[in-house]
């Protein structure tokens, strides 16, 4: 591992930019490292490149530093450049902040090492073992030659295939509506908020319907202390069942005392990923199944201001959370005719929409998605799917796993792509840990 020193990072979003960041803590006068994104501006990626001051950070910006050791870059960027100070605490930035405060890094680190750094805007749409490392071919023709290459390719962009006559919100297909017009969202977490506060930032009025299974809204975040708790604490490599009721006394136990739940939720996070690393995969499936959608409103919280204005949309009528499942969709000449199957009704419910919105989530198969570099190496047998769909098939250590099931020592990948091995791999205070453990591994510093 050690005598590895050229890299091609394929993503320059958020995961991009913290690999490479990280890799470039290394003294090796001889390190390259190669970041290709297919958009036209670095640090930004999906999940970063809103313009509108209304999407906020869903975590405070003490928590949001692009690196473990240093956990108050972000805020002290934050408070140099005059856009916060200590009266705002906690503090929810624009997400156009964070992307570009992520783009001054990457940017900033290749106008300091010209050599070392290279960043180039492009499409990768294949990469192939060589004898010596990677190649890694972009759509323009180029070739890129590396000991390895890292796939930081993020979220996939296109809706779900099942509903392909949505809308993704923020894509050519979401031009202006008629601001009278009646919306129907499919989700009701945190991509469901971006779409409404998109749609009222554009001077909609019109009602706006949000369907999911259980018509779930994400809770805000409130002050408090995460509860400690010690590895020993916590069951791993338990029955579902067991782990969740353990879990529910937990809370209760916290509350009767006079805390908050959220304390215990924010108090289990640093063993997350082992906890879903300890689970069998029946026990992963039956949780995506059954609980999945419970955890999320309660782990992936929405800053307090935003919930306010959802709560009074709520209430006012200008916003409806629906709990049940598109049944059908049946296009006519002014939108769409939606049949809804409610949750526990027999009953069907027609709703008459101008437009639908795929605010979903990930996309259920990543060997079938948009991003043309994965679909090559699965349709090439270079990698798979993991077992539950969710991402790509990868070890503890980020190695890309093929369809024989041999770990890559060529390919790995960061971020969302390895969901299905660590599951809470989205935010950034995951992804920059992430980060910093495979790139000790890939210049061969890891202790």
């Amino acid at each position: 591992m050690s005598g590895r020193r050229s890299f091609v990072i394929v993503g320059g979003g958020a995961s991009g930019v913290l690999l490479a960041a990280q890799l470039l803590k290394s003294d090796d006068p001889a390190l390259r490292v190669t970041v290709v994104e297919r958009s036209d501006g670095f640090g930004h990626g999906l999940a970063y490149s809103s313009t509108l001051d209304e999407h906020l950070l869903n975590v405070g910006a003490r928590g949001m530093s692009a690196f473990p050791d240093e956990p108050d870059h972000f805020w002290r960027w934050l408070r140099k450049h005059g856009l916060a100070d200590d009266s705002e605490t906690p503090f929810f930035a624009p997400r156009r902040l964070y992307g570009d405060y992520l783009r001054k890094i990457i940017v900033g680190m290749a106008e300091r090492e010209p050599v070392r750094l290279r960043l180039l805007h492009g499409l990768a749409t294949s990469l192939s073992p060589t004898a010596s490392g990677v190649e890694v071919q972009l759509a323009n023709g180029t070739s890129l030659i590396a000991h390895a290459a890292i796939l930081a390719a993020g979220h996939d962009t296109e809706p779900a295939s099942e509903f392909s006559f949505a809308v993704k919100p923020g894509s050519n297909a979401d031009a202006p509506l008629p601001p009278d017009a009646p919306v129907l969202i499919l989700g009701t977490g945190l991509s469901m908020v971006d779409a409404w506060l998109a749609l009222r930032h554009r001077g909609h009025r019109g009602p706006v319907i949000a369907l999911s299974r259980r018509g779930l809204l994400p809770a805000p975040h409130r002050a408090g202390k995460p509860l400690r708790l010690d590895s020993a604490d916590v069951p791993l490599g338990t029955d579902l069942s067991y782990f969740v009721d353990w879990f529910r006394d937990l809370v209760r136990a916290h509350q009767k005392a006079g805390g908050d739940w959220r304390d215990v939720v924010d108090g289990i996070r640093p063993f997350n990923q082992r906890i879903w690393q300890s689970w069998p995969a029946g026990a992963r499936r039956r949780f995506l199944e059954h609980t999945k959608a419970w955890w999320d409103i309660h782990r992936h919280r929405m800053a307090p201001q935003i919930h306010s204005r959802l709560s009074a949309a709520l209430e006012s009528g200008e916003l409806k959370l629906l709990a049940g499942r598109l049944h059908e969709a049946r296009q006519t000449p002014d939108g769409f005719v939606a049949q809804v199957q409610l949750r526990h009704q027999p009953t069907i419910e027609r709703i008459t929409v101008a437009r639908i919105y795929d605010c979903t989530g990930i996309v259920k198969d990543v060997a079938s998605g948009s991003i043309a570099i994965v679909r090559s190496l699965t349709e090439r047998g270079l990698a798979r799917v993991d077992p539950l769909r969710i991402g790509l098939d990868v070890t503890v250590n980020c190695a890309v796993v093929d369809a024989a099931g041999a770990a890559s020592d060529k390919i790995y990948a960061i971020g969302p792509l390895t969901r299905g091995t660590f599951f809470e791999i989205d935010a950034v205070p995951d992804i920059r840990v992430q980060a910093a453990h495979l790139a000790a591994r890939l210049t061969g510093t890891a202790t």
